[in-house]
């Protein structure tokens, strides 16, 4: 490969010039050109996916800079989705961002060009071929995402969630350098395709490699919010504008699944008999803790925030299961299955919290759930969308959350963990009553609220999409799931 070659680089390089444009045009705004920055970064992220399609190569695997960034299938799928998620975001947010003064003159578009730095550092990370590489795009992320939660300064509820998560992220950040100390230390490289070889001859120390794992594992635990690692979650969760919240729970899971994936599949597979079974506990915990506090909680943003790590436990099942099957074929939809469920994870997501901004007004937070009660008498076509969504998160035929999670319990299936499965759905049906409980409202229950639903006609038009979306994918999730099948056998070469 060439490693000159710096054509794979094009959407990253072009993001960051982007970057520093949009942040310099926004100094000269006045408030009520304040769109401007919004359209620049609509702008942006839409070339971003222009160029990575037309630069890629969805078979083979391209190589830069001394093999520390690669483009591979799984990465161009993931960037998509990714520049897709965040695009939504924005929409979705641009009035609720706007009616909050979260652009004003004191802010100005700071809002818009720290939602473009974490994803550039969502983009390196999915892409990192090597450990500092991966955490340099981690970090790049974090902090953006501690400044946006931290935007309203004076607001005290965000104030104290954007301290918790600095503080638990800093933590989670030490465990995960002392974690690739340790591996660097017993390997004596820092690329994934070094270590994996290092490991595989069994000639590194053992004991060290252990030990690095175990602080491996609790770092990248935390960026995808399992137990016991998942404090910050509902926290954090509640205290951001919803609009940082849907950034915090949207587009950085597919990043987290990404060096979840390259660190311990594509860097550590030797040392799967090890990290496995952290996985297992891991998932387990996630499901019981995540499914049962979520049915106590009346707060509709703590609701999703404990929806999301009882979701990422449902994750890791896949992953693990990969390990577990001898056979390749069996180890690559395994982990389609986990990149799948990740994806439907993020659809659903984007369209939930769209919804809860759009009941949102100035002076008003649509966050708790008798904020929902008797919205199909208010608006019936977006409680039919909300019913879609809560259906998928559920996993409730035929939705495509249903799909995503019937291809996780079989890739478990066939590693024999009959427990395992049987865990997994008695913990999904226990979430069902959660997510019913929200339809239950909508539809039985009389409106506190009477006022009339103003949205603009984009987000109109991006949030129906975004709701028949999630039906379209569950009647007919074959193109998607062949696209993940084929991107993780590629990326893998098996």
């Amino acid at each position: 490969m060439n490693n000159m070659n710096l054509i794979p680089l094009f959407p990253e390089i072009f993001l960051l010039l982007a970057i520093c444009a949009i942040l310099l045009i926004d100094m000269f705004l006045p408030d009520s050109k304040r769109n401007v920055t919004y359209a620049l970064s609509i702008i942006a992220v839409t070339i971003c996916g222009v160029l990575t399609v037309a630069f890629a190569d969805t078979v083979k695997s391209e190589y830069v800079s001394n093999n520390m960034f690669v483009s591979d299938p799984m990465s161009v799928l993931l960037k998509l989705f990714s520049y897709i998620a965040v695009g939504v975001t924005l929409i979705y947010s641009r009035q609720y961002v706007s009616d909050r003064a979260m652009t004003n003159t004191h802010l100005g578009g700071e809002y818009y060009v720290l939602a473009l730095f974490a994803l550039l550092g969502q983009m390196v990370m999915i892409s990192g071929n090597n450990f500092l590489v991966i955490y340099l795009g981690l970090e790049l992320m974090s902090l953006s995402l501690y400044a946006l939660v931290a935007l309203r300064r004076n607001h005290t509820a965000s104030t104290e969630a954007a301290m918790k998560y600095f503080i638990l992220g800093a933590l989670a950040s030490g465990f995960m350098l002392y974690g690739i100390s340790m591996l660097y230390g017993a390997t004596g490289s820092l690329q994934l395709s070094e270590v994996v070889k290092v490991t595989a001859t069994a000639t590194a120390n053992k004991t060290i490699l252990v030990f690095g794992i175990v602080f491996l594992v609790a770092g990248l635990a935390f960026k995808l919010g399992v137990v016991p690692f998942h404090m910050w979650v509902p926290d954090v969760y509640h205290g951001a504008p919803t609009a940082v919240t849907l950034l915090l729970g949207g587009a950085p899971k597919l990043a987290a699944f990404a060096i979840t994936f390259r660190l311990l599949v594509e860097g550590l597979f030797p040392l799967a008999v090890d990290w496995q079974q952290m996985l297992v506990v891991l998932a387990v915990l996630s499901m019981a803790i995540g499914n049962l506090t979520a049915i106590a909680q009346t707060n509709l943003k703590r609701m999703l925030a404990y929806s999301t790590i009882s979701q990422m436990g449902f994750m890791l099942l896949g992953l693990l299961s990969g390990v577990a099957n001898g056979d390749s074929s069996l180890a690559v939809d395994a982990y389609s299955s986990s990149m799948f469920y990740s994806i439907t994870y993020v659809l659903t997501t984007l369209g939930t919290f769209g919804v809860i901004m759009l009941l949102a007004r100035s002076g008003f937070e649509a966050e708790n759930l008798e904020d929902l009660k008797g919205l199909n008498k208010r608006s019936p076509w977006f409680a039919f969308v909300m019913l879609l969504l809560m259906f998928s998160l559920a996993g409730i035929p035929p939705m495509m959350g249903f799909y995503a999670k019937l291809s996780v319990l079989e890739a478990v299936l066939s590693t024999d963990k009959l427990w395992l499965a049987i865990v997994a759905v008695l913990f999904s049906l226990i979430g069902t009553f959660y997510y019913l409980r929200v339809v239950k409202l909508m539809y039985f229950d009389e409106p506190l609220d009477h006022s009339p639903i103003v949205a603009s006609p984009d987000m109109r038009m991006v949030l129906s999409v975004n709701g028949l979306l999630v039906l379209v994918l569950g009647i007919m999730p074959g193109s998607l799931m062949t696209a993940c099948v084929n991107a993780i056998s590629n990326t893998l070469k098996y």
